[in-house]
């Protein structure tokens, strides 16, 4: 299963061939697993590899026992090496292992300082990200600490994790790239379904007490893992757009656990007034969402809409994973923060002034929460006057 694991990754998702070069950021727990990415790469042509290893728990002691000034001046935490890769345009590969509870005793204000000088550190990969310039994709590696926290009521967690993977990412089907291809073309035809309907504004209901009007620009595109060249989700069952960051109204729950720099945020929910959070409120973790709100000038105003049925296959296993990359794919959600050039038509096209005046996000952050539940409902304005997108959490066009 590791074999077509690192296959879907390397061949499909970031589609690398012979003489490419690679950087693979990780965690220290996945070792074991990246030095068999090495070898694969290394069999396919693919020698330059750059491996960013970071140790959590010595992220860890930094990150509790130093200043916020001594964070930011920290090497561990500068990430220029990104752009000398994306200068080589290099694929990135991304992989997250959490530590479950790791950061608990480690201050908001420092996790959150430590995230925003790494983004900080890399502005041309940043760039080229944002621009579809490069190939990058961010996928997850079980482990034992991991799969004791989600799977503890398992004999095996460890060995029930891989499997539920190899469910969620279509390895145990008998060929994973022909499986995500065919999937990708049934979210491209919706895809185009929901742009052929001209969205101007989404209207969001639950029994959570979620109410919520978001209102996209003219000539927003929605997207999906269907519309790139390669695939930087893994896995990836969402369609996407833009909003207008500027007219955002009312408030909206949060319908599973956030998972920000190692800390979790539970029960929480954000009220709207004119594009911007507001008000806000959780029952664990507040002082966490306060960073991200507060992270820079545009941080407290929306980047990013995604539709993702509640009948999916990793909302089905009924469980929340703690990480953003698979809980949003298992769940309708919306992000604080930056927006998506390729969700405008010609948006790459556009000034920085022009991009603002229409409505795109341009925040250093992007923050996705999970609002998706089972009695979901949106309605929307279209080309066909109001209609219903979305009822009991699926897709209904």
């Amino acid at each position: 299963m590791e074999d077509k694991y690192i296959n879907l990754l390397l061949k499909r998702c970031l589609k690398l061939k012979k003489g490419n070069s690679l950087l693979i950021s990780y965690n220290t727990i996945s070792r074991i697993f990246v030095d068999k990415i090495v070898l694969y790469a290394n069999k396919m042509g693919v020698t330059d590899i750059y491996l960013d290893e970071k140790n959590q728990v010595e992220v860890h002691n930094i990150l509790k026992n130093s200043s916020i000034k001594s964070i930011k001046e920290n090497p561990l935490f500068d990430n220029s090496i990104w752009d000398t890769y994306a200068k080589k345009d290099a694929a990135f590969l991304m992989l997250e292992s959490e530590i479950p509870h790791l950061m608990d005793d480690v201050p908001s204000k420092k996790l959150a300082a430590s995230s925003l000088r790494k983004t900080l550190t890399k502005p041309l990969y940043k760039k080229r990200q944002l621009n579809n310039e490069i190939a990058w994709c961010i996928a997850i590696v079980p482990n034992e600490l991991w799969a004791r926290d989600i799977f503890g009521d398992e004999k095996n967690p460890l060995e029930k994790f891989w499997q539920t993977l190899a469910s969620i990412c279509m390895l145990d089907t008998n060929d994973p790239v022909k499986s995500w291809d065919d999937f990708l073309k049934s979210q491209k035809e919706m895809q185009e379904k929901l742009n052929n309907l001209e969205i101007k504004k989404l209207y969001y209901k639950n029994k959570l007490g979620t109410d919520l009007t978001i209102t996209l620009p003219d000539n927003a595109l929605w997207q999906s893992g269907a519309s790139g060249k390669w695939i930087v989700n893994m896995p990836s069952y969402e369609i996407f757009t833009t909003p207008d960051y500027h007219k955002t109204e009312g408030v909206v729950y949060a319908s599973k656990v956030l998972n920000y720099a190692g800390k979790e945020i539970k029960d929480f929910y954000i009220k709207f007034k004119k594009g911007k959070a507001v008000s806000y409120g959780a029952s664990e973790g507040k002082d966490i969402l306060k960073e991200i709100i507060n992270g820079d000038k545009l941080s407290a105003y929306l980047g990013e809409v995604a539709l993702v049925n509640y009948n999916s296959p990793i909302s089905n296993t009924n469980k929340v994973f703690k990480t953003t990359l698979i809980d949003e794919n298992a769940s309708c959600h919306i992000a604080l923060g930056s927006g998506f050039l390729e969700c405008l038509k010609d948006g790459e096209k556009l000034s920085k002034e022009e991009l603002d005046m229409i409505g795109i996000n341009s925040s250093k952050n992007h923050v996705d929460f999970m609002i998706g539940t089972k009695d979901l409902l949106i309605e929307a304005d279209t080309n066909k006057g109001r209609i219903t997108i979305m009822k009991n959490g699926n897709l209904v066009i």
